[in-house]
Parts: structure tokens; sequence; C-alpha cells
């Protein structure tokens, strides 16, 4: 068994408020969730206007499919984001 942990650090330049990075998050969750059926949390800055660290963990019995899951949702989310990836790395636990 395998577990892969994704996680990425945003920023959200356009954000004038929590309202405003609540909804570009959401938009992101809305569109990864259910098409890569993963786990997905907000895990530090939830205070922060303009910054957002999320994770997102997928499980699989085979290591190439976690990194390979793991490698689009990353690509989907910098092409797709109301801002920039600041970061993103992935673990196998």
């Amino acid at each position: 068994m395998v577990i892969g942990l994704l996680v990425l650090d945003m920023h959200f330049p356009q954000a004038r408020s929590l309202k405003d990075k609540r909804h570009s998050l959401n938009r992101i969750k809305d569109r990864i969730r259910p098409k890569h059926n993963i786990a997905l949390a907000e895990l530090d800055f939830q205070d922060k206007w303009q910054r957002a660290r999320i994770g997102l963990v997928t499980i699989s019995n085979d290591r190439t499919i976690v990194d390979s899951t793991l490698n689009r949702i990353r690509a989907e989310v910098e092409q797709t984001i109301d801002g920039q990836v600041l970061a993103a790395d992935i673990q196998f636990l």
C-alpha cells in the first residue's frame, strides 16, 4: 500500500479578502476532488488573504499510479489557478 501526499503552497495576488481566497480555493477543490477521487484540506495560512497551503492525499497499491496522479493534479492546478503555485512537494508514506 502506498499513500501519496501532495502539498501545494499558493499565492492569490487578486484576493482582497478571505472571501476572495476561499472562492479561488473552492474552485480548485470542486474541480480536483471528484475528478481524481482524492482527499483535500487547507493546511495553513487560513487567516491570510493571499496565501494558502493545501494537502492532497491519494492511496493505491502501486507507487507509479500514486506518483502519476499527484503530478497530474499538480499540473492541472498550476494551469487553472487564479494565482500561482509557489511550491509543490510530493511525499510517499
